[in-house]
């Protein structure tokens, strides 16, 4: 098969990669009919995170079911199926609490790489779900967005107990700070301020439901919102970059009592105690737990009241994931879809 390979920083290539093949009982493979560039692929690709040698890339994926194992139950040949960026088993304690991406037998889908044409899945029954019926192929890029950047922002928004009567925050618009957007009006929000200084990602906020767009950062954009907001700051805020600067942003923006969901892959971030202990600020967030909200989203997509996929900006062919990757470096792409 083919897939993305990660060579060196700025250095993308399509190669022939072995097919997957069954390993665990409770393996699936899957031919995939989508995948997509992630912010967090950005990282590696930018030598932010090290590289150490050829890495096969990606962690998001929709697709078709061709094989699996003899211990697999409810996923069958022919379905289509959405999954996570981790593989969880969706049985253990901390799943039953809502935590898959914590399960106790996690794998990550990004060390088996998913820009491909085809994926091993582990823990299937864990970690798959599967559409009512095969969907029409306009709701293929939504479904895709499930797999990880509107789980995402779904699970920002929830951690920072956006809904009504709220007013919510959303420090980041990249894809999953659109998306979170989305979620926010989704869950009843009264009032959404959106911290982007981009236009067409601004329209696109607009379009997801944000009420108010703020283009200050830092210390500018927390007064900004503190302006907004009669001096208090908003109920929730959602940070979806992972910096020192976007954090202390989200910190800065929300109310004494108020609820920051910090879903952005944190770099060297360092939290100042002093300011936290008196700013009564809720901190929730990690890797979020995409698996426990995949059933609700995939009916809210299947019966088309949400349009995640609109986040996809920009779609190639798999064999020009090299200029997909260059795109979102460049911030001339929000999200980049590729087709196999």
């Amino acid at each position: 098969m083919r897939g993305a390979v990660l060579h060196a920083p700025g250095d993308v290539r399509l190669e022939v990669r072995d097919d997957p093949t069954i390993i665990e009982p409770t393996d699936a493979i899957i031919r995939l009919s989508a995948t997509c560039i992630c912010g967090s692929d950005l990282w590696p690709y930018r030598g932010i995170d090290p590289v150490q040698g050829p890495t096969p890339m990606g962690h998001e994926y929709v697709g078709i079911v061709e094989e699996v194992g003899g211990a697999v139950g409810t996923i069958t040949r022919s379905q289509f199926v959405i999954g996570s960026f981790f593989a969880s088993d969706n049985t253990c304690e901390i799943c039953q609490a809502g935590y898959q991406s914590s399960c106790i037998h996690r794998e990550p889908m990004g060390t088996i790489g998913t820009q491909a044409e085809l994926a091993r899945v582990p823990l299937a029954d864990g970690t798959l779900v599967a559409t009512p019926d095969l969907p029409p192929a306009e709701l293929i890029p939504s479904f895709l967005a499930a797999s990880d950047v509107l789980g995402t922002g779904w699970f920002g928004a929830v951690a920072a107990e956006a809904g009504p009567g709220k007013t919510v925050a959303v420090v980041g618009d990249g894809a999953v700070g659109l998306l979170a957007v989305l979620a926010a009006r989704h869950l009843g929000a009264e009032r959404i301020i959106a911290m982007s200084r981009h236009a067409p990602r601004q329209q696109l906020a607009l379009e997801f439901g944000a009420t108010d767009i703020v283009e200050e950062r830092g210390d500018e954009g927390v007064a900004r919102i503190k302006e907004l907001t009669s001096g208090l700051g908003a109920h929730s805020v959602i940070e979806a970059v992972g910096t020192q600067e976007s954090m202390m942003q989200a910190i800065g923006s929300t109310r004494p009592g108020g609820h920051v969901g910090y879903v952005g892959v944190l770099h060297d971030v360092e939290l100042p105690g002093e300011e936290m202990f008196f700013s009564h600020v809720h901190l929730d967030g990690g890797p979020a737990p995409v698996r426990r909200f995949l059933p609700q989203l995939v009916d809210l997509i299947w019966n088309r009241e949400i349009d995640p996929g609109k986040v996809f900006d920009l779609a190639l062919p798999l064999e020009e994931v090299a200029e997909g990757y260059r795109a979102m470096d460049e911030r001339r792409a929000i999200k980049a879809l590729l087709w196999p």
